[in-house]
């Protein structure tokens, strides 16, 4: 049964009764509802998808007039197709011969170098940054970061397109994030480079190129790493939030950060209104590890829950990998050898220096040094201790006792654990072998880890281990083939892996999931491993970089609320805020039990997306005129509203009272939206709809009339 019935019974060619809604408007009111007519009707809300990569995403949400971007995450892989920055002088890159190509006619000695095979940029390493032409980014009203992984564009989005928004985050998503930042910006202006080689990116020479460099995606996209500058500026703009702190944006949608389990302070946000809710899920971990565990409950009931950012290693296993990362150390240490393990200055190392800590004495690796290289790796150690209330609960309660959180405290004051801001300066003195030293940046391109591989690369007993997920290990390594040194392969990425995530789905439920297009289908090296893919009724709706997708439910309902605040019931059961004058005028009308209408005409009130009903304003007296006196001018009266009509009309019962008065000849078809009736002999159309009834005759008066009055015996009048 529909509260409201349109009746429109017209000539064929005139449309006699139209309703719009404009200041005064006739509005359905139950349970705190309004059904949206056009006055209120928005887009359907889209999701515009600005990166292809699906762990470092950055997509933009428009909803309810809102336009919010979620994480900005920065694609740093283009730096594998660059030369390593050397901090100290390398005779080996120095000497690498320019490419030319086999008939001579492109010469880009000065811009290409070939080594063992493969050929790479000599220039300062770029970045493949989230897409800037799918919509105009200074119309951006919020962006929502994750985690601190996914924020390394931030200055780029916030510094160059006009954003004059709110950017929300953690504490610990901000600070971090900032010491990412800052070692970025550090790795980079310390290895200038006196020029910048962009003609190999000329569409014309690129597909000439020798591979991979040939099959690089949107090369002219790319852009040199950002200054200090910049990332203060763009982090000034940074509101912090708490887990589960409700945020409300210009009155139409409340966000709310909850706690993902990934990394200290990571979050997945909550966006919702009063009658829509979508779940951004981002970098989610089940396991248990250093930071708090993912809230799970919030998420249910969503209408949209947005998927990314799951493990890149699906069928490795954290803790065999770690278990994989110290027998490997302990065995080039006890050989005599050194262990290089090239990582971010924040995140996984607090795993892997925890683990070292509980193994290093059974291993008898009491006396070997372990050193922390990094621009920022005296603040990170500081970061992890003082974040307590961000760390699972073990750890908080660690806090209390007191003892440090995380072990690598007692590491530094045994001096068992070094750091050193680079391998200049102290370092140079205090550094001796055999040892382990982790340092960044985990592509091989830029950091200290470029003058370690020069160093160690020419011995067999030495030994790299990966363990950051983000790059192919092989394409790391290339610019220092050939090499001698034993490289280990230990991914150690704790997010959601396919299993985990079928199963939180299967738990929370979401009506629909949006997520990148490759965990959609199997990895291409393994097409026969279904179970590498989200299998979901309904299927998932997958995006890939600069598409855009329009999400699949409409707005149907909005909030409005009717002032001043007098409390009046109406019906059995419903209660609103009713002015007094529009409270004496409500007339409920009980539709079904339990249930009660009533209509109101008020002005509506829009602003900042709040709606607010209020009675219709009385016309102002007409003043007295000067030629003849009156004692008191009254304002014209105000028509009363046509009623409006309730329920729906039933096919059969309606064909019999057709035929009960005399018309047999009808014609029924079925369409989309209900039946069209053909009453043949009188030429008459009749068509029935969900919410609304057409009669459409030629100028027959009293059939139009009787007709009419057959249709309203089926409905209520309110």
């Amino acid at each position: 049964m529909h509260v409201c019935h349109e009746l429109n019974d017209t000539d064929r060619h005139t449309v006699e009764e139209k309703t719009s809604v404009l200041n005064v408007s006739r509005v359905v009111v139950s349970q705190k509802t309004t059904k949206l007519g056009n006055h209120f009707r928005r887009s359907d809300m889209k999701l515009y998808c600005l990166s292809g990569h699906p762990t470092l995403p950055c997509n933009v949400l428009k909803f309810k007039s809102t336009t919010i971007m979620l994480d900005c995450g920065l694609d740093t892989t283009a730096a594998l197709y660059f030369l390593p920055l050397p901090l100290v002088h390398s005779p080996r890159l120095s000497k690498l011969p320019g490419w030319v190509s086999k008939d001579g006619a492109i010469n880009l000695e000065k811009e290409l170098k070939e080594c063992s095979g493969r050929v790479f940029v000599d220039s300062q390493p770029e970045f493949c940054l989230p897409e800037k032409e799918l919509l105009d980014l200074s119309t951006i009203d919020v962006i929502l970061i994750s985690n601190y992984h996914c924020m390394m564009a931030l200055p780029y989005i916030t510094e160059h397109t006009g954003f004059t928004g709110t950017v929300y985050a953690t504490e610990p998503t901000l600070q971090i994030g900032r010491l990412l930042m800052e070692e970025l910006v550090t790795f980079m202006e310390r290895v200038p480079k006196a020029h910048a080689a962009t003609c190999w990116k000329n569409k014309e020479i690129q597909r000439l190129l020798p591979a991979p460099l040939k099959d690089a995606v949107d090369v002219w996209s790319w852009r040199k790493c950002y200054s200090m500058q910049e990332v203060n500026s763009a982090l000034s703009k940074v509101q912090l939030v708490g887990y589960s702190q409700k945020v409300e944006l210009f009155g139409a949608v409340q966000v709310t950060p909850l706690s993902s389990g990934y990394s200290l302070g990571s979050s997945n946000w909550i966006i919702q209104s009063h009658y829509e809710k979508v779940s951004y899920v981002s970098g989610s971990s089940l396991l248990t590890t250093h930071p708090q565990p993912m809230e799970q409950s919030s998420l249910k009931n969503s209408d949209v829950l947005i998927l990314t950012g799951l493990t890149q290693i699906p069928t490795a296993n954290p803790d065999g990998m770690l278990g994989e990362f110290c027998s490997n150390l302990a065995m080039t240490i006890r050989a005599g050898g050194n262990v290089l393990v090239p990582c971010y200055s924040s995140g996984v190392i607090y795993d892997l220096l925890e683990c070292l800590y509980q193994f290093m004495d059974s291993a008898n690796l009491g006396t070997t040094p372990f050193y922390f290289i990094s621009p920022v790796a005296n603040s990170s150690l500081e970061f992890s201790q003082i974040f307590a209330e961000w760390l699972c609960q073990n750890k908080q309660s660690k806090v209390y006792l007191p003892e440090p959180p995380f072990p690598h405290a007692e590491l530094i004051q045994t001096n068992k654990l070094k750091h050193y801001p680079s391998i200049h300066g102290d370092f140079s003195s205090e550094f001796r072998q055999p040892c382990v030293v982790f340092t960044g940046h985990p592509s091989l391109r830029f950091g200290d880890v470029v003058h370690f591989m020069e160093l160690w690369g020419k011995s067999s007993l030495n030994t790299i281990i990966f363990t950051e997920p983000d790059f192919s290990y092989l394409d790391a390594l290339a610019p220092y083939q050939p090499l001698a040194m034993k490289c280990v392969y230990c991914p150690i990425d704790t997010r959601l892996n396919f299993h985990q995530v079928s199963k939180l789905l299967k738990d929370i439920q979401p009506l629909h999931v949006v997520c990148p297009e490759p965990y959609t289908q199997p990895p291409p090296a393994q097409p026969h491993r279904s179970d590498l893919m989200l299998e979901l009724q309904p299927p998932p709706m997958a995006y890939r970089r600069c598409s855009v997708l329009g999400l699949p439910f409409r707005r149907r309902y909005e909030r409005i609320q009717l002032l001043p605040e007098l409390v009046k019931q109406v019906g059995q059961s419903l209660f609103l805020l009713v002015n007094v004058q529009l409270a004496k005028s409500l007339v409920p009308s009980e539709i079904k039990a339990g249930v009660s209408v009533a209509t109101v005409s008020a002005v509506l009130q829009s602003k900042d997306n709040k709606h607010v009903l209020q009675p219709v304003p009385k016309p102002a007296p007409v003043p007295p005129s000067k030629k003849r006196k009156r004692v008191m001018e009254e304002a014209p009266e105000t028509l009363n509203p046509k009623p409006l009509l309730s329920g729906a009309v039933p096919l059969e019962p309606f064909l019999a009272m057709l035929y009960k008065n005399g018309i047999r000849e009808v014609k029924v078809e079925e369409t989309t939206d209900g039946h069209i009736l053909h009453l043949q002999a009188e030429d008459v159309l009749i068509q029935l709809e969900e919410d609304a009834t057409h009669i459409i005759c030629d100028n027959n008066e009293p059939l139009r009339t009787a007709l009419r009055d057959l249709v309203l015996h089926f409905l209520q009048k309110l």
